[in-house]
C-alpha cells in the first residue's frame, strides 16, 4: 500500500474511533480540528473556543478521516 493510501487509511480509522465516542472529543472552532475533551486551548492554533455537540463531532471526524491532512502540526515543526 503506498505510503499515502495508509496515511488516508488511518485517518480514516481514527475518525471511526472518535465518531463512535464523540463525548471524548470536540471540534475547535478556530481550525476544525478534533480534539480531545481535556484541553483547554487546541494544540495547533491555540483557539480556545469549541463545538461539544456530538452530531458535530462525528460529521467533522467523518469528513476529516476522508482526505489527506493538509494543516500544519506543531511536530511538523521540529
Amino acid at each position: 500500500m503506498p505510503n499515502d493510501a495508509k496515511e488516508l487509511a488511518d485517518r480514516a480509522l481514527q475518525a471511526e474511533k472518535i465518531a463512535k465516542n464523540p463525548e471524548k472529543y470536540m471540534v475547535c472552532l478556530c481550525c476544525e480540528s478534533i480534539v480531545i475533551s481535556k484541553v483547554v486551548i487546541c494544540p495547533n492554533c491555540h483557539g480556545y473556543r469549541f463545538d461539544l455537540d456530538h452530531q458535530s463531532i462525528v460529521s467533522q471526524a467523518r469528513f476529516l478521516g476522508t482526505r489527506e491532512q493538509n494543516s500544519v502540526l506543531a511536530s511538523d515543526l521540529e
